[in-house]
């Protein structure tokens, strides 16, 4: 009863983590957060894009049709040809739609034809509620063709099929997909505990005043470096396995990947840092990290498909840094993206890597302010007490 009683007592001191909130914490964010979030299971107005090179009325008619379905919508028709893995960066589309010239002739001609479909397979969940669709799409037609649903026009006798091709993953292999997304995760998540606690750290040992006295911001941020340097050996390493023993495939190059991460670990750090700001120790910091690292691999399409998920909760998930994480990995290393390929995306990441930084420095002068003010009440109240032994001592 006593080691009962005195661990009672621990568990509510402060000391350690606060598990008597965070377990009510997560048991809330879990039953009413996440079911808002995942409340879709299917494939919703999915971005598709078609290059229609025969541009006919049957291939509008094509073209209507598909965007009517509730699975999917037609944000681009091109007329030209263009290498459909171009379309697929920065998650622009998750299928082609590719119309061959000649495709109403051959639909009149009774010669059979068929549509190229190019899948996105980064996530081989994204795509199964598309490839219904089309396949429903086509026989639907077919049976029209044949006048089996209320066709007069016995000349419509060609024959419609899909030609698919699955891109970037093709066998579907989880050393491209969950492996790998694991790998991601699980370095942020123990990066974030390593340096999580390094403020109050810090403070325990009465090295934050003089930083906050006499440094700057960047004064915390490069201590980030030997960490972000362990991060990144320990990433190389692990795509080094997969690579090797398994069966990942880097279409991008290892540079361009390796050089964003910099810009990756940065943010990643400075929230660490922005979070653990306040824990009274380093045990309390420690379960901080829950607030910003597994929302991006939940929403950041890795486990999930983002065509599942509602357009409002795709554009929240970037306030994780995880979910711009599993862009690049998507564009680079599956997609084979180059540096100017992914510009837009990565201008993005640098506002929110902006939006960081700023937070962060806000947080330290404000912290500076504070500890002035501090000093500065503690000063008059000792020089008060000096004048007050002076007046007893006269």
């Amino acid at each position: 009863m006593n080691s009962l009683r005195d661990e009672v007592k621990f568990l509510f001191s402060g000391q350690g983590m606060p598990y008597e909130k965070v377990c009510i914490m997560v048991a809330m964010v879990i039953t009413i957060f996440m079911s808002v979030l995942l409340n879709g299971n299917i494939a919703k107005d999915a971005d598709v894009v078609v290059i229609d090179l025969d541009n006919s009325v049957y291939t509008r008619d094509l073209i209507n049709k598909i965007d009517a379905s509730e699975y999917m919508k037609v944000t681009a028709v091109l007329n030209s040809a263009i290498d459909p893995k171009e379309l697929f960066y920065q998650d622009r589309a998750v299928a082609v739609i590719y119309f061959p010239r000649g495709l109403e002739k051959d639909r009149y001609t009774s010669t059979a034809t068929n549509i190229g479909v190019f899948y996105d397979n980064t996530n081989t969940a994204q795509t199964s509620d598309i490839k219904e669709a089309l396949n429903e799409i086509v026989g639907l037609d077919n049976a029209a063709a044949q006048g089996d649903v209320g066709s007069t026009n016995d000349s419509l006798k060609g024959q419609l099929q899909l030609a698919t091709r699955n891109l970037f993953n093709p066998q579907g292999s989880t050393s491209n997909g969950e492996t790998l997304g694991f790998l991601f995760f699980f370095g942020s998540m123990f990066f974030t505990f390593a340096t999580i606690g390094m403020i109050p750290r810090l403070r325990l040992t009465h090295q934050l005043d003089g930083i906050l006295l006499n440094g700057t911001p960047w004064d915390l941020v490069v201590r980030l470096l030997p960490y972000g340097g362990c991060l990144l050996v320990s990433w190389v390493l692990g795509m080094a396995v997969l690579r090797i023993w398994g069966d990942l495939i880097f279409s991008g190059s290892l540079m361009t990947f390796l050089f964003i991460q910099l810009f990756y670990i940065f943010v990643t750090g400075t929230l660490s840092l922005f979070f653990g700001w306040t824990a009274a120790n380093p045990g309390i910091a420690s379960s901080r990290m829950i607030l910003f690292i597994p929302g991006g691999f939940i929403l950041g399409g890795m486990t999930g498909p983002t065509t599942f998920y509602a357009p409002w909760v795709v554009s929240f998930s970037h306030i994780f840094p995880l979910t711009w994480e599993f862009h690049f990995q998507r564009d680079i290393i599956a997609r084979g993206a180059s540096f100017g390929d992914i510009t837009q995306v990565f201008g993005g990441f640098l506002i929110y890597m902006g939006i960081v930084g700023i937070l962060f420095c806000i947080r330290f002068y404000t912290a500076r302010k504070a500890l002035v003010k501090r000093m500065a009440h503690e000063e008059k109240h000792k020089k008060q007490l000096q004048e007050l032994a002076a007046d007893v001592a006269r």
